[in-house]
């Protein structure tokens, strides 16, 4: 496994053994999602990266893996990484039910 983030946002996940790599920038996360692609599994990234690098993490979830996952950085969450589990399961289910607001 390894994570993408802000250097103080991974820095933690070295502890439970996750690979970590600092990005600062949009195009750096580009290229170490690209690179981490051909070595790991899962790769997790922070919701800030996540937002600006969309239609990368979008190619990659065409394919079985890396599974790319979103989360928040030590900032907290931007709403990325909910709104697409949202859409995950509106596509498998065709209907919202984890936040669905209708009464």
């Amino acid at each position: 496994m390894a994570i993408i983030g802000d250097g103080d946002s991974v820095l933690a996940f070295t502890a439970g053994g996750v690979d970590a790599f600092s990005a600062e920038s949009a195009e750096k996360a580009e290229n170490l999602i690209k690179k981490l692609a051909k070595e790991y599994q899962v790769i997790f990234i922070t919701d800030v990266l996540a937002k600006q690098v969309d239609e990368v993490i979008k190619r990659y979830n065409e394919s079985t893996f890396p599974i790319i996952l979103s989360i928040p950085s030590k900032d907290g969450s931007n709403g990325y990484g909910m709104d697409g589990i949202k859409k995950a399961m509106e596509k498998a289910l065709g209907v919202d039910i984890l936040f669905n607001t209708d009464n």
